[in-house]
């Protein structure tokens, strides 16, 4: 009973996966968008670099870290070409670039006195809290492997201290997956360590990864660009952070859940100001402020950029106005006592004024993206109108850590208008228009047929007008997927596009497409996201939910299938209804009727899950024990898909398989 789930689309990362780079040079249209850029911002402003290296202690060992098996998880060295005073090639928007230098600075630095942060050893940063007995670990990176060497990092320059507490501040993957690499789970079920979250974090850590998991990893590794090899031409970073990890993935469930503003906690000697921020850069969030250090911990919702309301490998809209009440309270709680701001990315601000303008600055961004979308909306105008016409305020504008490197202001507008209105502008004819397949083979046809859409776009090119092309190549590519010179041409606009992109995950889709349309999908080994600790984590109603997602609903018409499901071990039972092409599930529920009842321990289904063992060998083994046909639960495991990893992106799908 195989559950394909791809639980790491946070970034997801394929080792050794880079293709060979053979993109062009900057054309004369992209260099002069970029020297424009350099004309537009106060790149004299360096503050950001000096804040960026201000505490430092250690650089990050050289040393490449690999897993069990001997792949390459983080390479250090992998962004030197990152040079902090080297101006920006011509093939890289020089914000983006600045920014870049900026999250690759990576080492061992101190906050204040008893707070240390390890940057650049993953996407995110690991916090140490140094305490009475011990420390306090927040947010141990994506992978067990990065977060223990990070941690040895700090035993290496600060001593050899028991960790005594970790806290969760969200419930996104690269701020939990490496807790394996700081504490023994023994250690926390005998209760020598605590670990803190937001209420909600075990359902929301595991859920936002399973039912559209496997397209959000998909995605994920267009965002982060993991098929991009290191370079000017390739991938400079996320504008978060570099990249994200190969290793594995883990999860330790909370001893200790904070539900309540205002919360104290008293952590290993220190005080702890909770504050809850549940929907805004996660479903589950928290941040928090020490008052004895006068230190205020942001986690993720105030960083050095626009962060993402709406994420390009998919995800949940997320809600600017609730987002800005957040940094709003933030300010009227803790204005007039912060005088260190930081966050789990990035680098912090020090000073009670630069962290409250900080704090302001982040705060109207999300309002302005909010009420400036309705404001529009309520005028008539529809999500790509509004994307082309925000003009923002010249503090907002002006301001590096305001600047679309991971969010963009186009696509969350567009969010923001999705969240209210849809995705339908009002216009019936958009209401229902023809697959793009079909509707792209009518435009080649109705333009000339696919020579004369190309001699458009060639000139089109030449005039610099990229995102034209893109528009206009992209019929013939849909319509006609092997002309491999629509599909040079589509990857050239893109590439320019990408160059010029101020978003490090625009600038991953553009140059990840661009090498999709050159070369094809290529299938690589991916890691294996399905682990115990993410399948321990995840309820038998997910689990059921899932493989509703992945029943064949055409192969599924017209059978009529009734499973009992009985899990001693969890005190659970479960009725699996098929009928009419879809698959229910009760919890609590039997069927005297049922086809077969089902009985085993959730343990024994996790191992099934992870391939560890069969259901054959299970039964076999006296592990499972079938009332009924069991031939009827082999028919509903014949009836669902397995999702292929490895699907088109930047060019059309095959129809599916009947």
């Amino acid at each position: 009973m195989r559950l394909h789930i791809i639980a790491a689309a946070f970034g997801l990362t394929v080792a050794g996966a880079a293709l060979a780079q053979d993109g062009k040079d900057a054309t004369g249209a992209t260099q002069a968008a970029n020297a424009a850029v350099l004309e537009s911002l106060p790149f004299e402003d360096r503050q950001s670099f000096e804040d960026a290296r201000r505490g430092f202690i250690a650089p990050l060992p050289g040393d490449v870290i690999t897993g069990a098996s001997g792949a390459p998880i983080w390479d250090p060295a992998k962004f030197a070409f990152l040079q902090e005073n080297a101006d920006a090639p011509a093939t890289v928007n020089p914000s983006l670039w600045r920014q870049s230098q900026l999250v690759n600075i990576g080492g061992l630095f101190e906050v204040t006195g008893g707070i240390y942060q390890i940057r650049n050893y993953d996407l995110s940063n690991m916090t140490v809290i140094e305490g009475d007995e011990g420390i306090t670990v927040i947010d141990p990176l994506v992978s067990a492997e990065t977060a223990k060497a990070a941690l040895d990092l700090y035993y290496a320059n600060r001593g050899e201290k028991p960790v005594k507490a970790v806290i969760y501040t969200h419930s996104h993957a690269d701020h939990f997956g490496g807790v394996r690499g700081v504490v023994d789970e023994a250690d926390v079920a005998a209760g020598k360590v605590k670990i803190y979250a937001p209420e909600g974090f075990m359902e929301h850590a595991i859920a936002e990864n399973v039912l559209a998991g496997n397209a959000m990893a998909r995605r994920a590794s267009y965002q982060f660009g993991n098929l991009l090899p290191p370079d000017p031409r390739g991938q400079v970073g996320s504008g978060l952070g570099t990249t994200t990890a190969a290793g594995a993935i883990t999860l330790i469930p909370p001893t200790d859940y904070i539900s309540k503003d205002g919360h104290r906690e008293t952590i290993d000697g220190q005080v702890y100001e909770f504050m809850m921020a549940n929907g805004s850069e996660a479903p589950s969030e928290f941040v928090f402020y020490m008052p004895e250090l006068k230190v205020l911990n942001m986690a993720e919702t105030a960083t050095h950029m626009l962060h993402n309301t709406y994420t390009l490998r998919g995800a949940k809209v997320r809600d600017p106005l609730e987002w800005s009440k957040y940094l709003n309270a933030a300010i009227k709680r803790w204005g007039d006592k912060v005088e260190i701001l930081y966050n789990q990315h990035q680098w912090p601000v020090w000073g009670n004024a630069e962290a409250v303008r900080h704090l302001k600055l982040q705060r109207d961004m999300y309002r302005f993206i909010h009420d400036e979308t309705l404001r529009l909306a309520n005028h008539g105008y529809t999500m790509n109108q509004i994307a082309e016409m925000i003009d923002l305020p010249d503090a907002i504008e002006k301001s590096f850590s305001n600047r679309g490197y991971y969010g963009t202001f186009n696509h969350n507008v567009k969010a923001t208008y999705m969240l209210y209105l849809g995705w339908f502008d009002g216009n019936p004819a958009n209401l229902n228009p023809l697959p793009p397949v079909e509707t792209a083979k009518r435009y080649v046809e109705v333009m000339g047929g696919a020579d004369a859409v190309l001699e458009h776009g060639r000139k089109a090119y030449e005039a610099g007008d990229y995102r034209w092309v893109a528009q206009l190549v992209n019929n013939v590519v849909y319509a006609d997927p092997g002309n491999q010179a629509a599909r040079d041409l589509q990857a050239d606009a893109l590439e320019q596009l990408g160059y010029q992109a101020e978003s490090g995950v625009w600038r991953n889709f553009y140059l990840s497409a661009a090498k999709e349309l050159r070369y094809g999908v290529t299938e690589l080994p991916t890691p294996n996201a399905v682990t115990p600790d993410t399948l321990r984590a995840m309820s038998l109603d997910l689990y059921f939910d899932y493989m509703a997602v992945r029943l064949n609903h055409p192969k599924a018409d017209g059978r009529k299938i009734t499973l009992n499901f009985v899990f001693p071990d969890v005190g659970k039972k479960y009725l699996l209804e098929l009928e009419n092409g879809v698959l229910n599930h009760s919890e609590g529920v039997q069927s005297d009727t049922a086809d077969t009842t089902i009985t085993l321990d959730r343990a024994v289904l996790d191992a099934i899950t992870l391939q560890q063992t069969t259901m054959q060998e299970a039964a076999q083994a006296g592990n499972v024990k079938f009332e009924g046909d069991p031939a009827k639960l082999q028919e509903v495991m014949s009836l669902l898909d397995t999702f292929g990893f490895w699907f088109n992106i930047a060019t059309p799908n095959p129809a599916p398989a009947e």
